[in-house]
């Protein structure tokens, strides 16, 4: 039992690894990975595709054929249970195909699905095991799982400062605090995300294009928004404030030190990149602002350090936002 519950692992981590491939262009679905397996070896695998359609399990029984009957789907996410105009259920899919078990991840809170994907295949006569590697699942689908739990974009605050804190010198001038590595790593970020965010000074400041400008990404460029009271620019959304953001799934907020402490003060902060690079400016543009903190006692606890690595000589730590429940 314990030797088949570590292969399940096993293999829902690969399933999850999977699924960021469908990052961010599944929106407004959640990015899934399906990997069906029969005798150890794998028969089919697929992720949500883009706009949503198809579903990471229509994907993986299309690969495997006749090959699916009698295996096991690792999904990340529970089976859907709702049919609509652009395609079946997928649980019903699962069904058909003649899968023998299905290992699930995560349970769907979508009230459409919540619980009944499980109960439709177990009806079937199919052996469900879930809750495998959930954390890990719901991490990898942090905007969709945001926008369904608590209606609003998920959403990343990048700073790339000196070690003291600085994001610019006294005069504004900020190209480059970090180095390639870094910003290379900045770039990957971007094209995880369906939108983009800085305010109106750094906008003005730097004419920044906020495009992907790595390899084979270029077409990954997200939406890009402009906090402003005003209007916007050509190519460029408005927004007036952080709670305005309703259109996407997965914001990175970018620059600069007026955008990045508004959103913190609105406690709209999820995730936490923190570039530092080994230099000292002094008397610099310090990275925040006010963000609205009185007592020095509520700002511990607040985030946890979920990884640190150094690329090239600058270093990244993430930090991911706390919160009840």
């Amino acid at each position: 039992m314990q030797q088949r519950a570590r292969a399940d692992a096993d293999w829902m981590a690969a399933a999850i690894a999977l699924s960021w491939r469908g990052r961010p262009g599944s929106a407004p679905n959640p990015n899934v990975g399906c990997i069906l397996v029969r005798g150890g070896r794998v028969v089919g695998r697929g992720w949500t595709q883009a706009g949503g359609r198809p579903h990471a399990e229509a994907a993986a029984l299309a690969a495997a054929g006749d090959a699916a009957r009698g295996s096991t789907a690792f999904v990340s996410l529970e089976p859907c249970a709702h049919a609509s105009p652009r395609g079946p259920a997928c649980s019903d899919g699962l069904i058909a195909a003649g899968v023998a078990r299905v290992v699930v991840a995560a349970q769907d809170p979508d009230p459409r699905t919540d619980g009944l994907g499980i109960a439709r295949l177990q009806g079937a006569g199919i052996e469900v095991v879930f809750n495998v590697l959930p954390a890990e699942a719901r991490a990898v689908m942090a905007p969709w799982w945001t926008r369904q739990v608590a209606g609003r974009p998920f959403v990343t605050l990048k700073l790339a400062t000196s070690l003291d804190g600085c994001i610019a010198l006294a005069d504004g001038s900020s190209r480059w605090i970090t180095g390639d590595r870094a910003r290379a790593h900045g770039h990957l970020e971007r094209a995880m995300h369906q939108a983009i965010l800085v305010g109106r000074g750094t906008y003005e400041a730097d004419s920044p294009t906020l495009d992907v400008r790595l390899p084979g990404l270029a077409d990954r460029s997200p939406q890009r928004l402009l906090l402003t009271r005003g209007e916007a620019p050509a190519g460029w959304t408005a927004v007036a404030s952080p709670e305005a953001i309703e259109s996407v799934d997965s914001l990175l907020v970018e620059g600069g030190a007026g955008a990045a402490s508004a959103f913190l003060a609105a406690d709209r902060v999820d995730r936490l990149l923190l570039y530092r690079a080994p230099i000292l400016i002094g008397g610099g543009v310090p990275a925040l602002g006010d963000i609205g903190l009185t007592d020095l006692g509520a700002a511990h606890g607040r985030w946890r350090l979920a990884d640190s690595r150094l690329l090239g000589s600058d270093r990244l730590d993430v930090y991911e936002r706390v919160r009840e429940g």
